[in-house]
């Protein structure tokens, strides 16, 4: 994984549906496992959807939280 695009993956906001808004590495584990299933989107967003779901995956969460962006 490149850094540079992990850390843009991490503070992406969801662009729609239920948890619009919030950052990718917010989004539940569940709702990414359910992307898995389903097929993740087309383009920049299913690429860093399918990141995020990896980064769950591995449980490296919590040591990539220090580089999402606290905008409030």
């Amino acid at each position: 994984m490149d850094s540079q695009l992990l850390k843009v993956a991490i503070n992406t906001k969801m662009p729609f549906g239920k948890y619009s808004g919030r950052p990718l590495l917010l989004l539940p584990e569940p709702y990414l496992v359910w992307f898995k299933q389903k097929g993740f989107p087309q383009g920049l967003l299913g690429n860093q959807l399918a990141m995020i779901y990896e980064v769950k995956l591995n449980g490296l969460e919590e040591m990539l939280m220090p580089l999402l962006n606290s905008k409030k």
